[in-house]
């Protein structure tokens, strides 16, 4: 068995943090199970909470097809999953089943480069999650305000996004293996409209292909709400230790998941035709229109409930996420224990999920494009870190037991790193180079919080009292 593994003294970590470890203890990010044996993630579980950490379904593609035009939306659609979700998915792959730790991305980045490196990469992925997180509510309360009108007006929408926080923390402090199994079921109220649309949508001709380009191009906001539909593969790996054999569970959900988000954003894009709307008429919550153009009351309907249950799930399988690296940050004594520490019945940081709510509840009412221009750059370069690690742990511990390996050796390492370190790069160039204000303090204000990730782990390393390391 390898170090890290159950029931073996972790030594490939500095700990306690940056200092020689004591394998007289147990490692922080040890895979053990909780007392109480909490039951832990399968395959079809965690596929189902991937897809939602990924995904969500349909919902929030209406930008997309206003930005590019339905043909262009698809071209997108086809393209982003080959150069940004495949070689994250290989790079999340590898990484999860050699490293399944409690922490995930952050224990691969710390481990690669460094206490330094981690902590950027944590402060990276915290940072989008406040960003990405403020948009479920609010797509929520707008599907929400779909079905009954009066709830879209004054303060009803932050009351009802508020109360969709508060479930899903509620939800999550049942335990991982809870969520994964109930976001498998409401999976089928999420596609299963979408499935009757594109259905329905065979009786009808579709829009002239002259008639589906906007006006204005809009590529630069394509590229970016194409780039946010599809990213999140790493967030899986930060609950490693609640996934059973997760050398083969990690592999297999990828691949599911993966799957089936492509034919579950192309195929309404496609019918979307159907509806005959002018693609710059469609903003988030036009699916709801275009079922009642296709299938009537009932069909519009069941959209705007599944736009619901997409924003609840989505966010339900995010907080399983994002809620386990301040533990792990705890754990390295960056951040107080007890945010580390976990119920014995469930295995969950119970301190670190409400504490995402209160953050999460504290960013609602922001802007739905201003958020995904801010995730996109602070996700891109946490994503970078990620990368940066698979290539040098392959170039330094060319002996750590990989059971899922990125194919080609270290050339193959680095080649997959290239494509999504070009759509960062293109993104972040075509946001400051825009010449469209709004766009240009947009993505400047995403790379000055990424700035700020040094300062703060050097306040919080000298109050831990841990020196300043820059490397590892």
């Amino acid at each position: 068995m390898r170090a890290g593994a159950i029931g073996v003294p972790c030594t490939s970590h500095a700990w306690p943090p940056f200092r020689q470890p004591d394998t007289s203890r147990r490692c922080p990010y040890e895979l053990t199970a909780p007392a109480g044996a909490a039951r832990r993630l399968t395959v079809v579980p965690l596929t189902a909470a991937l897809y939602f950490i990924v995904s969500g379904g349909p919902y929030g593609l209406e930008d997309l097809i206003a930005a590019t035009g339905y043909e262009r939306a698809l071209l997108l659609l086809f393209l982003t999953p080959i150069l940004w979700s495949l070689p994250t998915s290989l790079m999340v792959a590898e990484l999860s089943t050699a490293l399944p730790e409690e922490g995930g991305y952050y224990a691969w980045v710390r481990r690669a480069l460094g206490p330094f490196w981690g902590f950027q990469e944590a402060w990276l992925s915290i940072a989008a999650s406040v960003f990405d997180m403020a948009i479920y509510p609010t797509l929520f309360s707008l599907y929400v305000g779909r079905l009954v009108p009066r709830l879209s007006q004054g303060w009803a929408p932050l009351a009802i996004g508020a109360g969709m926080i508060a479930v899903a923390v509620a939800w999550n402090l049942r335990g991982a293996e809870q969520v994964g199994r109930s976001v498998l079921g409401f999976g089928l109220l999420v596609l299963a409209p979408f499935a009757l649309l594109v259905l329905l949508s065979c009786k009808y001709q579709a829009l002239p292909e002259a008639m589906t380009a906007p006006r204005g191009g809009g590529l630069v906001t394509g590229l970016l709400v194409a780039m946010w539909n599809f990213m999140g593969w790493d967030n899986a790996s930060t609950f490693a230790g609640e996934v059973h054999r997760p050398q083969r569970t990690y592999p297999l959900a990828i691949l599911g998941a993966l799957s089936l988000i492509v034919i579950t954003y192309a195929l309404p894009v496609w019918a979307a035709r159907a509806t005959w709307f002018d693609a710059e008429s469609w903003s988030t919550g036009s699916w709801v229109e275009a079922g009642h153009v296709l299938g009537g009351p009932l069909l519009s309907f069941l959209i705007a409930v599944g736009g619901a249950v997409s924003a609840l799930c989505t966010f339900s399988s995010l907080v399983l996420s994002y809620s386990r690296v301040p533990g792990a940050l705890a754990a390295d004594g960056l951040l107080p224990a007890a945010l580390g520490r976990k119920s014995t019945k469930t295995g969950v940081p119970v301190l670190s999920v409400l504490l995402c709510g209160v953050l999460y509840t504290a960013c609602l009412g922001l802007g739905f494009e201003r958020l995904v221009e801010l995730d996109v750059v602070l996700y891109g370069l946490s994503l970078a870190l990620e990368f940066a690690a698979l290539v040098v742990l392959r170039r330094r511990q060319p002996d750590l037991p990989r059971p899922f390996r990125v194919p080609g050796g270290l050339r193959g390492a680095v080649a997959v790193s290239v494509p999504p370190m070009a759509l960062i790069l293109l993104a972040i160039w075509m946001g400051m180079g825009s010449g469209e204000p709004e766009r240009v303090r947009g993505t400047g204000l995403g790379l000055f919080i990424a700035m700020l990730g040094a300062p703060a782990f050097a306040v919080l390393s000298r109050k831990r009292g841990a020196p300043v390391v820059a490397a590892g």
